[in-house]
């Protein structure tokens, strides 16, 4: 289990040094002059040339990016092109918002998504065509769309909720649902399919001749030997989300690291885009990384010996 571990760690590792290549040779591909964002549009050519030394923007490409490597690994992404702030305390003053959101729209999928699948996969027939549908309808509606139809009729038009931003439960909720409810299809479908494989398997078979109650069968036998699918798409769902979710955020004026990193792109601050797309990365293998070392608790037939 250990050299498991150190194996994957250094996946992790690995992979995020590929993210910040191929992300610092994207920020140095675009056709943008730093120094000209920093000195503004009127300053004078002197003062860009200036900057632009002092940014050592004029060094080679290789050694910038050890400099950034070297100041990353000691917890340093440099300054805001824009604000001058930085760049790694915005980020971290910005995640709370985003954990947040993350948090309660990933409960809101799992209790929709989880709770069809079982269900359905259970009473066929209907029900199962009608969850067809509303998993195709789950799957096609876009975040955007949605997040403003809840706004107008339930912010708008009967004031239930606040009109986007933050501050307090109520303000959660909406944000919360957008995310959930366009994510819970995904949870029903692989909760479904992962009970149909096992429904018909000899131990459950056994379970219900020793005369067990159904819901003991289902949740206690069935659903333990399918929730490894689940667990897994839970943890990719989980570091994406806390990686930033920019479209809700937008549409909810939600101050979170997707807004942050939209920002960042919008005024082509390098520094800030680099920042926010190391740190989604990080918590999107981390949580990866976790999620595949609690496997063997979650189903003890799985080791790493």
């Amino acid at each position: 289990m250990a050299a498991y571990a150190l194996r994957r760690i250094a996946w992790v590792v690995f992979t995020l040094f590929l993210v910040s290549v191929i992300t610092f040779l994207i920020a140095f591909v675009v056709p943008v002059n730093p120094a000209r964002v920093v000195a503004g549009p009127n300053a004078p050519q002197s003062v860009v040339n200036s900057i632009y030394h002092q940014l050592g923007l004029d060094k080679p490409l290789y050694e910038q990016y050890l400099g950034f490597v070297d100041r990353a690994i000691h917890g340093n992404f440099g300054r805001s092109y824009r604000t001058q702030q930085e760049v790694l305390p915005t980020i971290l003053q910005r995640f709370p918002y985003t954990a947040e959101l993350a948090v309660a729209g990933v409960i809101v999928e799992l209790a929709i998504g989880v709770t069809t699948g079982i269900i359905v996969a259970v009473k066929r027939g209907f029900l199962e065509g009608i969850s067809n549908v509303l998993v195709l309808i789950g799957l096609a509606v876009p975040q955007f769309w949605l997040g403003i139809l809840l706004l107008f009729f339930l912010a708008y038009k009967i004031p239930i909720f606040p009109l986007g931003g933050t501050g307090g439960f109520k303000a959660l909720i909406l944000p919360a649902l957008t995310f959930g409810i366009t994510g819970a299809a995904f949870y029903t479908r692989m909760t479904r399919a992962g009970m149909l494989e096992v429904l018909n398997e000899d131990y459950i078979r056994t379970a219900k001749a020793k005369g067990l109650s159904q819901s003991a069968v289902i949740l206690k036998h069935a659903f333990r030997n399918a929730m490894r699918v689940v667990v897994t798409m839970f943890g990719m769902d989980l570091g994406y989300a806390l990686g930033g979710l920019l479209v809700i955020e937008e549409v909810f004026g939600w101050p979170g690291i997707g807004t942050l990193a939209w920002q960042a792109v919008q005024n082509q601050d390098i520094p800030m885009i680099m920042g926010t797309v190391l740190f989604a990365s990080f918590l999107i293998v981390a949580a990866n990384l976790v999620i595949d070392l609690l496997y063997p608790l979650l189903d003890p037939r799985v080791t790493y010996d």
